[in-house]
């Protein structure tokens, strides 16, 4: 269901949609109707997985640092560029879609973290799954 995660610049329509995906999931391998008035939250305990949000956050945070962190060290010079590109010519009516970047930086924004953060690797990976 997350294949592929690590670039979604998710919309709202989009997590909304995953997130009612994911409910339906757990209460079929649970085997639990809504009317049994049980949580999803208890659901996700017992199966002993995280909300489909959190893992989203972890895909993208642990891949696109480590392609920022490539691109700092100037070996990635290609890839970098296609993370500053932007089209030109007039923006359609209506808001702009969301980049992966302004993305990424919602879920810095959401865990408290930070660039400076991601340069010590095992630290980076306590925190992103703590958060």
């Amino acid at each position: 269901m997350l294949h592929g995660s690590e670039t979604w610049p998710v919309r709202k329509e989009n997590e909304v949609t995953q997130q009612r995906a994911e409910t339906i999931t757990v209460r079929w391998m649970c085997d639990v109707k809504v009317k049994d008035r049980v949580s999803s939250k208890q659901l996700r305990e017992r199966l002993g997985i995280d909300d489909v949000f959190s893992v989203l956050q972890q895909n993208r945070l642990r891949t696109c640092d480590g392609i920022g962190m490539c691109c700092e060290r100037n070996t990635m010079i290609l890839v970098k560029k296609c993370m500053q590109y932007e089209e030109e010519g007039s923006r359609p009516r209506g808001s702009p879609n969301r980049t992966l970047t302004e993305v990424v930086q919602k879920d810095y924004q959401a865990r408290k973290l930070s660039r400076e953060d991601a340069m010590d690797r095992g630290r980076w990976r306590k925190l992103i799954k703590d958060g």
